[in-house]
């Protein structure tokens, strides 16, 4: 009798604790969850609400000045009118000729970064130097790039005008140089974050790997080849990602320094989704936009992490 008496007040023991254990986690969990819930009310109200109301609003033809009365539903009228659009073509071929300063950037980035690594001294003065453009306001950014380029006056145009060159180009004047200036702008304050990012990837990779291929002779480009890029391909990877979804969103240069111009040669898609949506007022067809960028950026990501399997090393 007396050790069913125990092992009944060790039962009521366990069940105790755990009953006390249960409070205290559903007292965490409430507590976790009013932390969380200001961000979880933003997140929601601020992004995954304007999201889905730019899904729906995709199906219809709608001015919001006209109020919600004059909302009407067409389906997927404006998906169709989008590929018969040359403004919204346009916009296409130039991002996808812009996605091109990502592997651009990236090769840069990667070479300064081994420069400054293995044979500068005064490393955190280069760091610097090259992140103060990223860092730096895009509208300061854009206005020194803006008297750089000057079709005349300009500090570009002066120096090839003295090595000879009789019509040297009149950069985002002209609709064939256009978006190579804004890529060429891109590209130059893109470099100081790949850079850093670099950096640190190649200061992760061990100093032993490098001695013993030197010692089995390995030249320089064999240990850049075998070592070097296979160990910074997870960074690669980060970077090519970020750096391709960054061309999508270029909205800042084109704002201040070209408008869409001249003849829509610098209009990419987030510029000419803000013309229509806040311009036009036509915020069915720029809601319609908006899904289609979305679905082009998913689907490179998606692309890109299938890819990575195959050449990232983890």
């Amino acid at each position: 009798m007396k050790e069913l008496y125990l092992i009944k007040e060790k039962d009521i023991a366990k069940k105790r604790v755990k009953r006390r254990a249960a409070k205290i986690e559903k007292r965490e969990n409430v507590a976790g969850l009013l932390f969380v819930s200001p961000m979880l009310l933003g997140v929601s109200f601020i992004v995954l609400l304007p999201m889905l109301a730019t899904f729906v609003l995709s199906f219809a033809d709608w001015k919001f000045i006209s109020g919600f009365e004059q909302l009407e539903w067409v389906g997927f009228q404006n998906f169709i009118d989008l590929f018969s659009d040359h403004v919204f073509i346009r916009s296409m071929i130039n991002n996808g000729f812009f996605i091109l300063t990502v592997p651009i950037t990236m090769a840069i980035s990667l070479l300064l970064a081994i420069v400054i690594d293995k044979h500068v001294f005064i490393k955190d003065y280069f760091k610097v130097a090259f992140f103060m453009p990223y860092i730096s306001s895009v509208v300061a950014v854009a206005t020194v790039w803006q008297v750089l380029f000057h079709p005349s006056a300009g500090p570009i145009n002066q120096t090839l005008i003295s090595w000879g060159i009789e019509n040297p180009p009149a950069w985002i004047s002209d609709p064939n140089f256009a978006l190579i200036s804004l890529m060429l702008i891109h590209t130059w304050t893109s470099i100081g974050f790949n850079l850093i990012v670099y950096l640190a990837g190649l200061q992760s990779i061990p100093k032993e790997l490098y001695e013993a291929a030197e010692m089995d002779g390995a030249n320089l480009w064999c240990r850049f080849r075998n070592i070097t890029l296979p160990l910074i391909s997870p960074t690669s990877f980060f970077l090519l990602i970020t750096g391709i979804i960054a061309t999508f969103k270029v909205f800042d240069l084109i704002a201040v320094l070209t408008a869409g111009g001249p003849l829509n040669s610098t209009t990419m898609l987030v510029w000419h989704l803000y013309q229509t949506a806040f311009i036009n007022l036509e915020i069915g067809y720029a809601s319609a936009i908006a899904v289609v960028l979305f679905l082009f950026v998913i689907t490179i990501t998606i692309l890109q992490w299938i890819g990575q399997k195959k050449w990232v090393n983890y």
